[in-house]
């Protein structure tokens, strides 16, 4: 069924042009209502009951839904454009906006990947103190308690949870899967009189439980602790504390659903080759310890992952991308997003890009108590900030947007934006891109309003492909005159380097290069270099016996990136016998220079020419030779029947 836009100017408040928005959604537009949450109730049970309405509000949202409940009716979609567009001081026409707006909320997002998550209650409670005793007392009804202690002064008789003595060695997993080690782990020992006797202490203690409460004074016991789902920490001390880990501790037993964050392809992955590490860079930037080495490539544990995004920005070649929603479908909400806006009349749009929470709570600050945001503004939602990088930005300004805005949260990384950030200016260049860290909606609103607007490109391009190749798109639409750009130390773009000088050609980097961008002829020594395959991964650098190669971060936008280009190359050796190419000219004349009568096996000028031989006739020389090491006396005629009889005989 054809959905249809259901139009509310909110008591006058706001500018709505529905034949723009029919224009730009291809959409059915209801005239433009003035109160559908108060006195046109009747009007919005109506639309909600024909079952193809979009209500164009999104504060009373839970009041719509309630509406739909009552008349038995299916909750219908919900599209916000009062804050984001319509109230705002700028006196420019907003309906280019509203129609971008309303187009981007007609796409399909694909359903998210998830796993279930089952958690029992089995709770494990450790400090040093009695704070562990008291929250353990206020949660043993609740959930199944074990409280470990690391200096008990009294051991408490009679409680209703279990109660161990031992250190916290290390702690691994997630709500639902956890693994502690205790080392000098100590059990009550039950009877007796007096006070609890407790075994000796052992060290390599290992449980299992579902959720973990933290009540000790130091560092936690996992990285990114405020991330790790079913890990709880506090300072016991603090006024109130206790109370809320109980109340949150209680709400973590059923069955949960994960989402699976990031989709890899080990195949892609230049984390190792042959032991030696080339690109780490997931591992450098993930807050939560979630990526682990698995060999020649990385791993991800989906239930540590809590889905920040940044290793799909940092990942050079695709090896991970996010996957909730996929990085495709942000590359059809920016094409969507900027050629509806100048569908409707528009010419420069600028894009916001937020977090989920903390940017939808400015934008409605900003628009209901301030200025709100330029009619040329749109703001765009995305799951993770951290996720949004280079790729995404090039690919915004590609689609004709004149400037990006990153608002950050509070409490999210910066790293990866902020290297992201300088990768995506050295390929558009300054005054573009700008990452703003406010929590103030009015600030927010300022630093839109008063920005001088750059132009955007001239002829916008689709973003199509993986991240590298976007990346390389926008960066020829953006700048379409340049040839090379050059780039920030640590980009996954540029070129290898080869001292010739140096370099022996035993290709060596081509039989480990990750990516395929070094290769080799195989009718004549040379070392071949594809750039718009390197990912600057540096293991060819690594492994380079005579290190002779350097890495130079750059984008070559010219078609010779897409071709193979000579790096060095020599003269093969002709085999001495028959002639056959082989080697390298000037290491085979090294080789012998250094062995021939200096060496044991290549003292005398026969063997001496072995050197100067393809592998072919080296073999056939070697057997024919009187002193051959591989040659051997007369075969011995073979036994047979009557040789055994024989033997018996003369027995």
């Amino acid at each position: 069924m054809p959905k249809r836009l259901i139009l509310c100017n909110c008591l006058d408040s706001q500018a709505i042009d529905a034949a723009a928005l029919e224009t730009a959604t291809s959409l059915p537009c209801s005239k433009v209502y003035r109160h559908l949450c108060g006195a046109q109730t009747d009007v919005a049970a109506e639309a909600i009951e024909a079952g193809d309405a979009i209500i164009c509000c999104g504060q009373e949202q839970a009041r719509f839904e309630e509406l739909a409940e009552e008349i038995g009716a299916e909750a219908p979609e919900f599209l916000d454009l009062r804050d984001r567009a319509g109230w705002t001081e700028d006196t420019a026409d907003t309906a280019p906006k509203m129609a971008a707006l309303a187009a981007e909320g007609m796409l399909e997002a694909p359903v998210a990947r998830s796993v279930d998550v089952i958690s029992e209650g089995i709770c494990l409670i450790f400090g040093s103190d009695s704070h562990a005793l008291d929250l353990a007392a206020q949660l043993a009804s609740h959930l199944s308690v074990t409280v470990l202690l690391s200096d008990p002064e009294a051991l408490p008789v009679g409680a209703e949870f279990d109660l161990l003595v031992g250190r916290m060695r290390a702690i691994n997993g997630a709500l639902g899967g956890f693994k502690v080690a205790i080392d000098g782990l100590q059990q009550i020992i039950p009877g007796g009189r007096g006070a609890p006797v407790l075994s000796p202490p052992r060290d390599g203690g290992h449980s299992d439980c579902d959720i973990v409460i933290d009540l000790g004074r130091e560092r936690a016991f996992v990285p990114a602790p405020e991330k790790r789902e079913g890990y709880l920490r506090a300072d016991p001390g603090r006024p109130g504390a206790l109370t809320e880990l109980a109340l949150e501790a209680v709400q973590l037993t059923g069955t949960f659903e994960k989402p699976l964050y990031v989709r890899t392809e080990p195949l892609l992955c230049a984390h190792s080759r042959a032991g030696q590490t080339a690109c780490s860079n997931c591992l450098d930037i993930c807050p939560t310890g979630a990526i682990t080495p698995a060999g020649e490539h990385v791993t991800v544990d989906p239930m540590i992952c809590a889905g920040c995004g940044a290793c799909s920005a940092v990942c050079p070649s695709g090896a991970i991308s996010y996957d909730a929603p996929p990085v495709d479908l942000i590359f059809r909400r920016l094409r969507t997003l900027g050629e509806a806006f100048r569908k409707a009349g528009g010419a420069a749009p600028r894009l916001l890009v937020t977090d989920a929470t903390h940017g939808p709570e400015m934008i409605r600050f900003a628009a209901r108590y301030g200025r709100g945001l330029p009619a040329d503004v749109i703001p765009m939602e995305v799951t993770a900030i951290g996720g949004f990088g280079h790729a995404e930005m090039m690919a915004a300004l590609a689609c004709g947007f004149a400037a990006v805005d990153v608002l950050l949260p509070p409490r999210a990384e910066r790293e990866a934006p902020i290297r992201e950030l300088a990768l995506a200016e050295s390929l558009a260049g300054p005054g573009r891109l700008r990452l703003l860290d406010l929590t103030d909606p009015d600030a927010l609103s300022d630093a839109l309003f008063d920005r001088p607007v750059p132009a955007p490109v001239s002829r916008p391009v689709l973003p199509m492909g993986t991240r590298r190749q976007v990346t390389r798109l926008a960066a020829k639409a953006v700048a379409p005159e340049a040839e090379q750009l050059p780039l920030p130390e640590g980009a996954p773009y540029g070129a290898v380097l080869v001292d010739t000088e140096a370099c022996t050609l035993c290709l060596a980097c081509v039989s480990l290069c990750p990516s395929g961008a070094l290769g080799d002829n195989p009718d004549k020594p040379q070392l071949l270099f594809q750039e718009d395959a390197c990912l600057q991964c540096g293991l060819c650098a690594t492994i380079c016996p005579e290190d002779a190669i350097a890495l130079e971060p750059r984008m070559d936008l010219t078609d010779a990136a897409f071709s193979q280009r000579v790096l060095n190359e020599e003269e093969p050796f002709a085999c001495i016998e028959c002639g056959a190419l082989f080697g390298v000219a000037s290491t085979v004349e090294r080789i012998l220079d250094k062995l021939a009568g200096k060496h044991s096996m290549f003292g005398t000028s026969d063997t001496s020419r072995l050197i100067q031989m393809c592998d072919d006739c080296r073999i056939k020389t070697q057997y024919h030779s009187t002193a051959a090491p591989l040659s051997g006396g007369e075969r011995p005629r073979p036994r047979t029947t009557d040789d055994y009889l024989s033997a018996r005989k003369d027995h």
